[in-house]
């Protein structure tokens, strides 16, 4: 009798404690990264036994504070850069709820996410995702997961080919998907495959989160073809001067630009030198494979 009705007080009185510690955060009342480690359990087992039949409830707040992990690391709020508590949060998160789709999806993105916008651990991305493929083997949009950080982070087409395919074979994948597949083996690594990728995503994901990311990935990918266009005017200007460009106004005093150069998102590009990059605070930073050309 004690325990039926000590539990629902108990988690009232923890959501209470998190909304409370949260409205210290928004008052600038910011929390020590140690402090909110050990905030929470950090063995599935032990907290599975602990929530009792609130399982659902308490992945929600593992899961929010996954997301919160995220973005104070990301935005330099956290001492440690290494997103080490990222994984543990989402492993919690999706053994409380085996079937929370959005966290299979959106953590392996984030795990996924290369440095500095998130820890490079594809690795991890896969095993997150492969946990939420036990739990949900005909979910044909945890297979195209997979594929996708085999073809975005590892650069492995045929690897990326061979989910695609599979995810293709279970109930209610797209049309487009067995197509995909066989791009992704024959023209694998090329921008255009890439756009193919992110513009299906962009017309058939349903959260807002997915739909903002493939455009953003797909303004990447046009801010790489015009750096490459004028990395190619930049470097016939110093063949023909023996020096590089002052400046983007004398290329276009000489007639080898013209208009404003700015990224997809409005920010300039940067002349250094001879090179050509993006701004610092453009939001198109880190470009995927960068450093890498692509063909």
């Amino acid at each position: 009798m004690a325990r039926r009705y000590l539990t629902p007080a108990l988690l009232v009185l923890l959501m209470a404690s998190a909304i409370g510690l949260q409205a210290m955060r928004e008052r600038g009342g910011e929390l020590t990264t140690q402090g909110d480690s050990v905030l929470y359990v950090r063995s599935p087992a032990t907290l599975q036994r602990l929530a009792l039949s609130y399982d659902q409830i308490v992945a929600d707040v593992y899961w929010i504070r996954a997301i919160q992990y995220y973005g104070d690391t990301r935005l330099g709020r956290t001492p440690d850069q290494s997103y080490s508590l990222l994984y543990p949060l989402l492993e919690l998160t999706t053994t409380l709820d085996p079937y929370f789709k959005v966290a299979y999806q959106f953590g392996a993105l984030f795990l996924a996410e290369r440095a500095p916008g998130g820890p490079g651990r594809p690795d991890l991305a896969i095993k997150l995702l492969q946990r939420g493929i036990e739990a949900q083997p005909d979910d044909w949009r945890l297979y195209h997961a997979v594929g996708f950080v085999h073809y975005w982070s590892y650069r492995d087409y045929a690897t990326a080919a061979d989910w695609f395919r599979r995810a293709s074979k279970l109930p209610g994948a797209p049309i487009w998907m067995d197509p995909l597949a066989a791009v992704t083996l024959a023209e694998g690594g090329n921008r255009q495959s890439s756009r193919l990728m992110w513009r299906q995503i962009q017309q058939t994901a349903t959260d807002d989160w997915f739909i903002n990311e493939a455009g953003r990935r797909l303004k990447q990918l046009d801010a790489m073809d015009q750096i490459e266009l004028l990395q190619t005017v930049v470097e016939a200007f110093t063949a023909k001067n023996g020096r590089a460009p002052a400046d983007w106004a004398e290329l276009a005093r000489d007639g080898y630009v013209r208009g404003n150069l700015v990224d997809p998102n409005g920010e300039p590009y940067r002349l250094e030198g001879s090179t050509v990059n993006l701004a610092p605070k453009s939001r198109l930073l880190p470009l995927p494979w960068e450093g890498q050309k692509l063909q």
